[in-house]
């Protein structure tokens, strides 16, 4: 009994665990993506200019990028694709914070505890099933529209939105470790374009 009574402590205690996680509703996902214009405005294949710098120093100069996206299976940075030559796990990221992720049939969307992102209440939707880890999202209670990301061993705060073709976005994203929440990055997107088909030279 020594040994059998703790295992059943433990399988009874996971048991409880999943019980408790909650499918999200319909209705909080078509709220959530009609607040940045609906299903059919979403970001699918796009090209992007940011600022990106890489330090813990909100002040220092960023340096320019130019991407072309098809999150989460490509991200061209020049011809080079990050993710089928590198296998850079950001483009997760990017398809986190366009919503794709949270409308695919495969994801498995749940319910997290509210919190409170500064002294905005935000409520959580944890995606998995098509990204591993699970991706903790966090929303504004009032507009609806992403406040933060917990995906792996960062966090990421977004804000600045602005209207491209139909579509909100958040301009601006900074990253922080979730291990001492120290900054590492901040990034700016200055100019986002809808792409109907790939620019030339550009392979999947």
């Amino acid at each position: 009994m020594r040994i059998i009574l703790p295992l059943i402590v433990v399988a009874c205690s996971l048991i409880a665990s999943v019980a408790h996680a909650e499918a999200v509703p319909k209705t909080v996902v078509q709220e959530t993506v009609a607040a940045v214009g609906g299903e059919e405005k979403l970001l699918k294949l796009f090209r992007m200019k940011e600022v990106l710098a890489v330090s813990s120093d909100p002040e220092k100069k960023g340096s320019p990028r130019t991407s072309v996206l098809e999150p989460p299976a490509h991200w061209w940075l020049g011809k080079k694709d990050r993710v089928t030559q590198e296998k850079e796990p950001a483009t997760f990221l990017v398809w986190g914070w366009t919503l794709g992720a949270l409308v695919d049939p495969k994801s498995t969307l749940e319910t997290l505890p509210d919190a409170k992102v500064g002294d905005r209440p935000v409520y959580g939707i944890s995606i998995s099933g098509t990204i591993t880890p699970p991706m903790k999202c966090y929303f504004d209670r009032e507009t609806k529209r992403l406040a933060t990301i917990e995906w792996r061993a960062d966090r990421h705060e977004f804000s600045d939105w602005r209207q491209v073709d139909g579509t909100w976005y958040p301009a601006k994203c900074v990253g922080f470790k979730l291990a001492d929440n120290k900054r590492w990055y901040g990034t700016e997107i200055i100019e986002i374009e809808r792409l109907k088909e790939l620019p030339e030279g550009l392979a999947r």
